[in-house]
């Protein structure tokens, strides 16, 4: 079994379709599972997120890496994937993963994201993250692990210490502990609609910087508005 984890906060605009690309996959509904992990909405996110998923519920650890981590303690598959509550997944996402993992090996997967949004720049921006993370992936040098479209072998995930509680690229880091555990892989075809909504509300150039600086600063920080999305 596949479980598939999802934190949320205020998230009722967008989880519904989110949950419902989810249920449509190409593999039975009884191969995997559906958790909702919610940072305390004050919305209808929850009420929402009970109509598709199999178990949802309130985070007890801090931050978004957290509520992942929260989810994994619940989750009953093998296989730990995980995504954005305002992503769209392909029908074949399960599939893909499923198979990507059949190589013993492997200990986590990632793929690239395109944009739910039209636009130009939109794609243009994506091209450019995909382009990284390729880069780092074929060069061995670092594992652009988005923590929207990635998942895990849950017995590495939790001996490699599961994610830091912080406020930006703890799904990078990871990363950078897992590979001592096994093959990390990164699946061109595994990909991911990505909303692009943080970045035409505080500007590409701008997201990317706070992000960069709170990686560089450790990944946590009271300056920046990156962290607006704020999960318990």
């Amino acid at each position: 079994m596949i479980s598939v984890i999802i934190p949320t906060f205020n998230e009722e605009e967008n989880i519904a379709q989110c949950l419902v690309s989810l249920c449509h996959q190409t593999v039975p509904r009884n191969d995997y599972e559906i958790i909702v992990v919610d940072g305390g909405s004050k919305d209808a996110t929850c009420e929402i997120a009970k109509k598709y998923a199999d178990i949802v519920f309130t985070q007890t650890s801090k931050k978004v890496g957290g509520a992942r981590n929260d989810g994994v303690k619940e989750a009953k598959g093998d296989i730990i994937a995980t995504t954005d509550a305002d992503c769209i997944l392909p029908p074949t996402w399960i599939k893909r993963i499923g198979t990507n993992f059949a190589d013993t090996e492997v200990v986590q997967l990632y793929g690239p994201v395109y944009p739910i949004e039209e636009g130009l720049r939109n794609r243009f921006s994506l091209l450019l993250a995909n382009t990284f993370s390729r880069i780092g992936y074929y060069s061995q040098t670092f594992y652009y692990t988005l923590g929207c479209n990635t998942a895990f072998r849950k017995e590495a995930f939790i001996r490699a210490g599961m994610y830091r509680c912080i406020d930006a690229g703890d799904d990078l880091e990871i990363a950078m502990r897992m590979k001592d555990l096994g093959t990390i892989k990164f699946d061109r075809k595994l990909k991911v609609g990505f909303s692009m909504r943080r970045y035409k509300q505080f500007g590409t150039m701008q997201s990317l910087y706070e992000w960069v600086y709170i990686v560089a600063d450790g990944g946590e920080t009271d300056k920046y508005s990156y962290t607006q999305k704020k999960y318990k």
